[in-house]
């Protein structure tokens, strides 16, 4: 990295993965329904993700490991063990393989936000044309199996993505004060509770520190690239948390009208700043569901790998067999227009359960010595990522009790 802001390697792949159409819809929400007030609670995920994200690639460089392969030799308990496992696989792999349809979806809508549309006639069936041509690009993309060639192309889209939606909020013109207030400043809007848990569930999410502890194990070899991934990590997850924001003051210029995804956010700026605009939030849109439907079944490979014991080798016939299951029923789900509720909501129950797990576990085995060496968290390290633990299982607890109706 010879340039300090440069922005390159794992880190913007994890900005490409959590910056997908859930966390585009959802920031839209926010914007629409509450619009600038709500922006700390973005700025509180973005320091939480980079907390959590620097010590899930610390113990994954000092390593050589992913973090499923460290979790697995930890434990010492077989019962608990395999209990972790399970648990893992589950809400990774099968979670991942039901939020896939989503992200090739958003990435369809995104295309039909710019008046594309394309329906393929197979007998009875009608299926959606853009969604296999999405997987075909994220399949053609994962089975060349190079690390380079991935982070070129990811760079790219995020780098894309990033301009369309900064162009579209500084074309809205936002009170500027107003935009720092509502950055620095916590309020709580009457029912704002579950869009600020919403917030911070779809910018920190499990499968990220799976992915991280692993990648950097494809663009590092040793300890000397710690404080490059540090400033990777914080650039990248800065940019993607500004992208974020991004969408939400984009939103916030039509307040009060009727908005459920990012496809009636680019509809409803168009009478006010241009068809530009609609042209700027699409592609932003699709190249967040591309991204997205790259990176999850690349995580749930690197699960399965870790988990299972394999070798590493991201070429290998197991390794990309995992990755096309996971986009196949993407693919399939996606084309159909079928959404997966059950299998979301278990994935939804699974991930719930395993943050505040996952974030336990990167807690204690960044304080472990005998693992990490002189390379353990400082205590400004263990203050804040306790904070982001009782955050984090809050969110867990909520996410269980809305699923099952409680909440």
């Amino acid at each position: 990295m010879r340039s300090k802001y440069k922005i390159s390697g794992p880190g913007v792949l994890i900005a490409a993965a959590f910056i997908g159409p859930g966390t585009v819809t959802t920031c839209t929400i926010t914007g629409a329904n509450f619009g600038f007030t709500l922006l700390w609670a973005m700025v509180l995920s973005i320091i939480a993700t980079i907390v959590l994200q620097e010590m899930a690639a610390r113990i994954g460089l000092v390593t050589q490991k992913g973090l499923a392969e460290v979790i697995r030799s930890q434990i010492e308990n077989p019962l608990i063990r395999l209990l972790a496992i399970l648990l893992i696989l589950s809400a990774i792999v099968v979670g991942n393989a039901a939020y896939e349809a989503g992200n090739i979806s958003g990435g369809v809508l995104g295309i039909k936000a710019l008046g594309a549309t394309g329906t393929v006639e197979v007998g009875s069936l009608a299926l959606n044309g853009w969604s296999i041509g999405i997987g075909i690009v994220a399949a053609v993309i994962l089975y060349i199996g190079s690390y380079k060639i991935l982070e070129r192309i990811l760079v790219g889209l995020v780098l894309f993505m990033s301009i369309a939606f900064l162009i579209t909020a500084f074309a809205t013109k936002p009170d500027i004060i107003a935009v720092l207030k509502g950055s620095f400043i916590p309020s709580f809007p009457d029912e704002s509770i579950l869009t600020i848990i919403a917030l911070v569930g779809t910018t920190v999410v499990p499968y990220n520190l799976f992915l991280h502890a692993s990648l950097v194990t494809e663009k590092w070899k040793g300890t000397e690239d710690l404080p490059t991934a540090k400033k990777d990590t914080v650039v990248a997850v800065i940019l993607g948390g500004l992208v974020s924001m991004a969408i939400i003051i984009c939103a916030a210029a039509i307040q009060g009208q009727d908005i459920s995804n990012a496809a009636d956010l680019a509809k409803s700026l168009e009478p006010l700043f241009g068809e530009y605009a609609r042209y700027f939030v699409g592609v932003g849109l699709a190249a967040a569901g591309l991204t997205s439907a790259i990176t999850a079944p690349l995580a749930a490979a690197y699960v399965v790998q870790g988990c299972l014991g394999w070798e590493k080798n991201i070429k290998s016939i197991r390794f990309r067999l995992v990755w096309g299951v996971i986009l196949l029923l993407g693919i399939f789900f996606s084309s159909l227009s079928y959404n997966p509720i059950d299998i979301i909501k278990f994935a939804q129950v699974a991930n719930g359960i395993l943050l505040p797990i996952i974030a336990g576990y990167l807690i204690w085995m960044a304080n472990k010595k005998q693992l990490l060496g002189n390379y353990t968290n400082s205590n400004w390290q263990n203050i804040l990522s306790s904070i982001i633990w009782v955050v984090v299982f809050g969110l867990g607890v909520r996410s269980i009790l809305k699923v099952f109706g409680i909440l």
